[in-house]
């Protein structure tokens, strides 16, 4: 029950940092969220 519940919560907080990872990634890097939009759509290709 315990180690269940554990990783459904890792995955939980996975979802919304992928979801919120360019506002996450601006704060951490001291970027504008537009630069690191640009850089996750240039690594994509």
């Amino acid at each position: 029950m315990g180690t269940l519940f554990f990783i459904l919560v890792i995955l939980a907080v996975g979802a919304v940092a992928w979801k919120m990872r360019v506002p996450l990634m601006a704060k951490v890097l001291g970027q504008s969220e537009s630069r690191v939009r640009r850089q996750i759509e240039r690594k994509r290709r």
